[in-house]
């Protein structure tokens, strides 16, 4: 695959404990990506942080419990990437979980894979 020039990236940030369909989302999303034959995916384990939930604290002490992100992070050519968006929504939908979905600009620099890695 060519995949140099004008891209985008697909950033996604759930909760690690969220699920769907007796899975964790994240490897949900993996495996869709690896179907949808999308050019590489990487996950990546945070170590805090908060999001839409968090900011409905109403207390006067911020509390933050311990609730690891995931970021997932796919890049592919621009069509591929907004119509797997559309995937991700709604896996996200189902597991019903709390995150967030945004794509980005990126210049693809380099992208080849290992000719000494033997495929399965």
């Amino acid at each position: 695959m060519n995949l140099e020039g004008k891209g985008k990236k697909l950033k996604i940030i759930i909760q690690e404990s969220d699920k769907v369909y007796q899975r964790s989302l994240y490897e949900a999303i993996v495996f869709a990506a690896k179907k949808y034959t999308l050019a590489g995916t990487t996950v990546i384990k945070g170590y805090m942080g908060y999001g839409a939930n968090g900011l409905n604290d109403s207390s006067k002490t911020f509390d933050i419990s311990y609730e690891p992100p995931i970021i997932i992070e796919i890049v592919d050519k621009a069509e591929r990437i907004e119509d797997f968006s559309k995937v991700v929504s709604s896996l996200l939908e189902k597991a019903d979980g709390a995150g967030v979905v945004y794509i980005e600009d990126v210049d693809i620099v380099l992208y080849r894979k290992n000719e000494k890695v033997k495929s399965h």
